[in-house]
């Protein structure tokens, strides 16, 4: 193997010039914005009650009230990561951390579900461009790969705890003050962050050959055009999606954006053929990275399995049980803890191949779907069959995000590091809002006709197909998964002996054009 090259300044990284204590710090600040970021999410879940009696809201107002945010936010991931790896990334971290503190001060005002719904969108893109540029910020203040290992880990555990924490916090801000409360919380939280992020984030954090180019060429590096065109793919997809159970999957308002949103998405991986590879938004060859394909589908599954059970628990809970909101928070609280414990977990990937840690976690999760299929439709049945099941499924499907996580990054180019963490994050969302969708429809069609919400039938039904879905995924993994790849170095950016390096028809018209211009400039300068 031949010695690596040598650093050039740009690419040096700068975590040797920051102390140990100021390095903790900022992976403190980046796992704030990532627990703020999932406790907007989650805190719903309690406060959506007291929004609908507040506020007279229909089932579908409520809906989209929870759905808002993760359209935007899904739909704006991509433009997010790319201005994060072509600019610096802390001016993206510190506005969309300050944006997001402001819009939330402004929900907390709000007594109309219009305006509401208005502002937990523009929440979303605020939350878009906080998260990618957290780790691509991250991924260079910890370029070791153990140390980035461990900090993808946490990074990724603050998001399981605020699930629980937040669901809980907004329990009782709900039952003891307002809901208004649930977004001021976030406001008091993030503004000072992101003021603070402002002066302890260094500007040269993130001075990569990409970003110390001329600002022309940065404005071409984003790809404005294929953003544009699979942004408002993701936004037509989405709305679909989220429209189907409340519409019916077989109305106009369903159906016509389904297909334009499926016709756009062909057509932006068509476009990204046909541009030069270090333009393109996602170039072609990020899917020929080291096992980048079955790490995607991977992370279409933790947060449909999380947000599955709490959808399923917390509605059966207060709704058929009748149990207060916080009664029903604290009956979550092992899933957190449970997760956020397995997240440290990530030092793992440099003694164990990511694939066995993943398989792992898909085998927790297929025991505790089983439980929580077999029982779980009374009271009583809260210790048998969901206690061990919470414990053993959070812990699985922890494993498994964490894990993807940290194999994902090591597998693409540490320059990709914005990009790679919008797609992450847009497989983590986009998952949940189709498998969503997905057992909306099947609880609702079995309980039709077998006895209605109040029996436990058709989210028994909604958990053997969960079990299907990673029972299909465990398959795929122990198959596609090659562990020749693991432990290696990261790829460079345009690596012509890597097998990911794929060119384009551009590439080759770009070189041909460039051969025939230095030809020219050559002949103008020879001596008469």
């Amino acid at each position: 193997m031949p010695p690596p090259q040598p650093r050039t300044p740009a690419e040096t990284p700068v975590h040797h010039e920051l102390s140990l204590t100021r390095r903790l710090i900022l992976l403190f600040m980046f796992c704030l914005a990532q627990f703020l970021d999932a406790f907007s999410n989650s805190a719903l879940f309690s406060a959506i009650p007291a929004l609908e009696v507040s506020m007279g809201m229909t089932e579908s107002q409520s809906t989209w009230i929870m759905s808002a945010s993760q359209l935007t936010f899904v739909s704006f991931l991509l433009i997010s990561g790319r201005i994060s790896d072509i600019y610096n990334p802390k001016m993206g971290f510190v506005g969309g951390l300050f944006s997001f503190g402001v819009i939330s001060l402004c929900a907390g005002f709000v007594d109309d579900t219009i305006p509401l719904i208005i502002l937990r969108a523009l929440i979303g893109i605020a939350s878009a461009m906080t998260i990618p540029s957290a780790l691509a910020l991250l991924v260079n203040v910890f370029p070791e790969p153990l140390e980035q290992a461990r900090a993808i880990g946490i990074f990724g555990g603050c998001a399981s705890i605020a699930s629980s924490l937040g669901f809980l916090i907004a329990a009782m801000f709900v039952q003891w003050a307002s809901y208004h409360w649930v977004f001021w919380f976030v406001a008091i939280v993030a503004v000072p962050a992101a003021l603070a992020c402002a002066f302890i984030i260094p500007p040269e954090i993130a001075n990569t050959k990409d970003n110390l180019e001329h600002a022309a060429a940065k404005w071409r590096s984003l790809d404005l055009l294929g953003v544009t065109i699979l942004t408002v793919a993701l936004i037509l997809f989405n709305f679909a999606v989220t429209s189907g159970p409340t519409d019916g999957w077989a109305s106009a308002a369903v159906l016509v954006p389904l297909i334009i949103s499926t016709m756009m998405v062909i057509g932006f991986f068509y476009w990204e053929t046909c541009i030069h590879v270090n333009i393109a938004a996602i170039p072609p060859r990020t899917w020929f990275y080291p096992n980048f394909s079955i790490l995607f589908a991977m992370a279409l599954l933790p947060f449909f399995w999380l947000f599955t059970v709490f959808l399923i628990f917390t509605t059966l809970w207060q709704n058929v049980f009748e149990w207060s909101a916080i009664s029903s928070a604290v009956h979550m609280l092992p899933i957190g803890v449970t997760a956020f414990i397995m997240s440290l977990t990530g030092s793992l990937s440099q003694i164990f191949s990511p694939k066995w840690t993943i398989l792992t976690g898909l085998s927790f999760c297929m025991v505790a779907t089983v439980l929580m299929a077999l029982g779980g439709g009374k009271p009583e049945d809260y210790w048998p069959y969901i206690f061990p099941a919470f414990s053993l499924g959070s812990a699985g499907i922890m494993l498994t995000y964490t894990h993807t996580n940290i194999a994902i990054f090591q597998a693409a180019p540490s320059s990709m590091a914005g990009t790679v963490g919008a797609i992450f994050n847009g497989a983590l969302l986009f998952g949940s809002a189709i498998g969503l969708a997905v057992i909306s429809s099947i609880q609702t069609s079995v309980e039709a006709n077998l006895g209605g919400s109040h029996e436990y039938k058709g989210r028994a039904a909604v958990f053997w197909f969960l079990l299907a879905v990673i029972s299909i995924l465990f398959i795929s993994v122990s198959i596609f998964y090659d562990r020749s790849t693991d432990h290696i170095t990261q790829p460079e950016h345009g690596d012509p002996g890597h097998p990911a390096r794929r060119s384009t028809n551009f590439d080759t018209k770009l070189d041909d054009a460039n051969v025939i211009v230095i030809t020219k400039a050559d002949l103008v300068n020879l001596p008469a």
